[in-house]
């Protein structure tokens, strides 16, 4: 008998065969591999691009930049929503800016950074811009719902701070922390990229996505685009794993 887990494995694993199945019929229906080339087209054009010079130097290129970014975005995020969380006036003072990054398109950024900046690390400033006012946000929700009375309760019993931590802040920010995680990982990669496509910075993903859109090279284009989907969720499964981890080795101290 199939347990839960394994039942959705299967559901998602049939789910992304009919998606595969329609994308074939539909390539084959519009009968041209220029305007929709098919899943198979797509999958040998990644084979041999795995196997040409530079693909792992312009894969790393991205992969590091948007990294960088989204841990740059993560611990300022996380250290100014401690700020914000203790001091109001820092909430007050930052909430325009918060505001104004996550309501200014990212092309705007990407345009004002290239007036500024080398193309070069277009994709970290732009992932860092998109993943700190989500880290900031949710954080800040999250030491917001912290129960007061429990709070409270600590001071009259005394208990240290990292009791504290384990047993009051922690479950409280814990969801927040991972939810905040779950959604900026996506948009730094969409972000990161897109950034790239505009500026495209030598042996960057972007760059060959920009070529392949040049050349109306779609086979390029989609094997480049699967590429990006892969990593963008491998990196976001390793790094919620490992923050899971992380978070529970606290808990169980």
């Amino acid at each position: 008998m199939l347990d839960s887990k394994n039942k959705r494995i299967i559901a998602k694993a049939s789910a992304v065969l009919l998606a595969l199945l329609v994308w074939q019929t539909a390539s084959i229906v519009v009968g041209s591999e220029l305007l929709l080339v098919s899943p198979i087209g797509v999958l040998k054009r990644l084979f041999t691009l795995v196997g040409e010079t530079g693909f792992f130097a312009t894969v790393g290129f991205t992969l590091s930049r948007i990294a960088i970014g989204f841990f740059a975005g993560l611990l300022i995020g996380t250290l100014l929503a401690l700020l914000a969380g203790r001091f109001q006036i820092v909430e007050i003072l930052l909430w325009p800016y918060m505001i104004t990054v996550k309501s200014v398109p990212v092309a705007s950024f990407v345009v004002i950074a290239l007036i500024w900046f080398s193309a070069s690390g277009l994709s970290t400033l732009i992932s860092f811009l998109m993943v700190l006012p989500i880290i900031y946000t949710n954080l800040l929700d999250g030491i917001k719902s912290v129960d007061k009375k429990m709070l409270q309760m600590a001071d009259v019993f005394k208990m240290p701070h990292f009791r504290r931590l384990r047993f009051i802040w922690l479950p409280s920010v814990k969801p927040f922390l991972l939810s905040g995680c779950k959604i900026s990982l996506g948009l730094a990669w969409k972000s990161g990229v897109a950034a790239e496509l505009i500026g495209y910075p030598e042996g960057s993903m972007g760059e060959a996505l920009y070529y392949s859109k040049l050349f109306l090279n779609t086979a390029d284009l989609f094997a480049w685009t699967v590429v990006i989907v892969l990593l963008s969720v491998c990196f976001e499964k390793l790094f919620l794993f490992a923050l899971k981890r992380v978070l529970k080795g606290v808990e169980s101290i």
